[in-house]
């Protein structure tokens, strides 16, 4: 007897069964038999490491960013091979690796072999993120590291910071993240430095929607030529707290980026930046909101479990 051809429901239910075997949907509550002690773990580590230096909370933050922009969140920022730590838009500015190597054998000690690097540096971007003010939220887990990275994805997905409010929303757009999030999302802004090599155009005279003695106070430590790795607080209010300060700061002008500036200029995204200014609860709802869907870009059950977050397994 001839065999039946497969009807629609049944290619229908392959179909499925496939794309949820390729992405894998990550949960809560993934490690809570495995290594029910990691949370704690990693909040530990990062307590200590924010007390040492609070600038490495918004360090974190900023490399969980830059690696979920490229390739999705699978850890590969953290490999020292393949080029993407060095890339132009991380090039002597993401840090905090040694952080994550610290919470990586600290979790290796309580669960060999279990914990993905990548998702350690989504914890410890949240941990960062709460230990500075800001708010927490539950991390969805369960992400495989990455056996390459890519310098040239970090070139092209990455947003520098003279991009337009039109790039902007194009490069969160291509990773499934609407204006909305992409407001939200700046608004870690408000903590971090800034070197000068990123905003020096804008103070001198790049830009017109600059206030005078904002560009005046930034030159004093960021000259014409020189001094490229120079910092400044991109929030110079509150450096170090995660607020609504940076919004506050475009209403008069004074962001330190053209591409923050972007966000109050006439465009789409003002009423926005009025209501983040106006309303630290909504801010961060919508921040919290925005960074766990950043941090499903690319979920999936490919890849390993690196034992070293630096480097493939052998």
């Amino acid at each position: 007897m001839a065999a039946r051809a497969p009807t629609l429901m049944q290619c229908l239910l392959a179909f499925s069964l496939l794309s949820l075997t390729a992405h894998a949907q990550l949960s809560t509550t993934f490690y809570a038999s495995s290594c029910p002690n990691l949370q704690s773990i990693v909040r530990a580590a990062m307590t200590q490491a924010v007390s040492n230096e609070r600038r490495i909370g918004a360090s974190l933050l900023r490399l969980f960013f830059h690696d979920c922009f490229v390739q999705g969140c699978d850890g590969s920022i953290l490999l020292d091979a393949g080029g993407e730590k060095t890339a132009g838009p991380n090039a002597n500015s993401v840090r905090g690796f040694e952080v994550i190597d610290t919470i990586k054998r600290n979790v290796e000690a309580a669960c060999p072999g279990v914990v993905s690097c990548a998702d350690i540096l989504a914890l410890a971007a949240r941990d960062g993120t709460n230990l500075l003010g800001g708010p927490s939220w539950n991390v969805p887990l369960g992400r495989r590291d990455s056996t390459t990275a890519s310098a040239s994805l970090a070139n092209q997905n990455l947003p520098p910071s003279t991009a337009s409010l039109g790039t902007l929303v194009s490069l969160f757009g291509r990773q499934g993240l609407s204006a909305r999030d992409m407001t939200a999302l700046s608004g870690a802004h408000t903590i971090g430095q800034a070197r000068c090599t990123t905003f020096r155009a804008r103070i001198y005279g790049g830009d017109a929607n600059i206030d005078a003695s904002f560009a005046a106070l930034r030159q004093q430590t960021c000259p014409r030529s020189g001094g490229d790795g120079n910092l400044a607080p991109i929030d110079a209010q509150t450096p170090v707290a995660f607020d609504t300060a940076y919004f506050t700061n475009l209403l008069s002008r004074r962001g330190l980026f053209h591409s923050d500036q972007e966000l109050f200029n006439g465009g789409s995204q003002d009423a926005l930046v009025r209501q983040y200014s106006a309303s630290p609860s909504l801010f961060n709802s919508d921040f919290a909101a925005a960074m766990i869907k950043m941090g499903n870009i690319g979920a999936g059950n490919a890849g390993q479990i690196r034992r070293n977050c630096r480097v493939v397994n052998s």
